[in-house]
Order: structure tokens, then sequence, then C-alpha cells
């Protein structure tokens, strides 16, 4: 999202066991969890929050569609349904938690494979998820699904694997995953 809206920024990396834990980050996270994002008084947490908020915050780098914009209303739901049910079903999904037969109502996602279906079936009606414009809904349910497809936690279906060729593809993505590489290099396994 950094690299997509264009603007400088500051990277800060924290260690899991210590400095993600320490007072000083905890009073911009009391989770104690990233990311973070500090804009100048305005401190903003959870991924999908971050995304929306930069997307207004720099509205000359077209990540959102102005308000009363017919695709505005896809971009919310995309944005948000990655947010919540993709994000609730694929960690269920690596912890081995299983919904009990004739529960998925009680679940706020459903099922894992309806999860799916309904990703499947978004990424494939237009380029984007709010129709011919790239988003912030798009970085953050991209990022799912490449993580997911990296990582086994999504099945490998066609449509995704096309979705995320095209995110990945993007030059600012490209910027991003050169910077996070020697990172991610260092990082446990």
């Amino acid at each position: 999202m950094m690299e997509e809206i264009g603007q400088p920024y500051e990277t800060v990396i924290l260690d899991y066991g210590t400095t993600m834990k320490a007072p000083a980050y905890l009073a911009i996270n009391p989770m104690g969890k990233i990311p973070a994002l500090t804009h100048g008084d305005a401190v903003v947490t959870e991924c999908a929050a971050i995304c929306a908020y930069l997307a207004d915050a720099f509205p000359q780098a077209g990540l959102a569609p102005p308000p009363g914009a017919k695709t505005r209303a896809a971009y919310y739901r995309w944005l948000f349904f990655a947010a919540g049910p993709v994000e609730a079903a694929v960690t269920n999904k690596q912890m081995g938690f299983e919904l009990p037969p004739g529960r998925e109502r009680a679940a706020g996602y459903g099922s894992l494979a309806a999860v799916l279906d309904t990703l499947e079936q978004a990424v494939t009606q237009s380029p984007y998820l709010a129709g011919d414009q790239f988003t912030a809904a798009d970085i953050y349910a991209g990022s799912q699904i490449g993580f997911g497809l990296r990582f086994g936690s999504m099945e490998k279906r066609p449509a995704f694997i096309a979705y995320w060729d095209r995110i990945s593809a993007r030059p600012a993505y490209i910027r991003a995953a050169a910077i996070d590489e020697p990172e991610s290099a260092r990082a446990p396994s």
C-alpha cells in the first residue's frame, strides 16, 4: 500500500518477542501486533483499516473510488470481506478448527468453501474487485490470496492464480517485494 500511494515513508522493523511487546510500541498498538501506521497525529492499526485510511488520505493515488461512485460499494464490500470472512476462515483452517456439522450459520463466514467460492467469483467478474479500477481492496484481498497460494492456506484455483498474477505484476508490488525480501530471509521459518 505504501508503494502504491507513492509518498515517502519510514519502515520500522520490530522483533516479535521484544520490541513488538515493549511499552513504546504498545502505546501505538495495545494489541502488540503489526502493522500499525502513524501519520501525523493519526494512528491506524489493522490492515484493511490502514488500506482504507491511506486510500482516502492520498486520493491522488486513485486507490479508492470517489464517494458516490457506483464502484464504491464493491470497494468496501471486498476490502472488508477479505478482512473478515477470508481471514477468519483461513485462520481457522490453519489452526485446525472445524465447525461442527450444521453449525455453519453460527460462524460469520459460514464455511471455508463458501468463502473461497465467493472470493473466486469476485476475482473473475472484472479485472479488479471494483471493476476496471485497481484499488486498496485489491491490495488487501490480493495479499491474502498471494499469501494463501504461497503457503498453502488457499486452494490453487486458476482464478486465484490469474488474479494474483495481475496484482503481483504491478510495479509497486515488485518494489515492495524487493524491500521485504531481505527481511523475509532473516525471519525464522
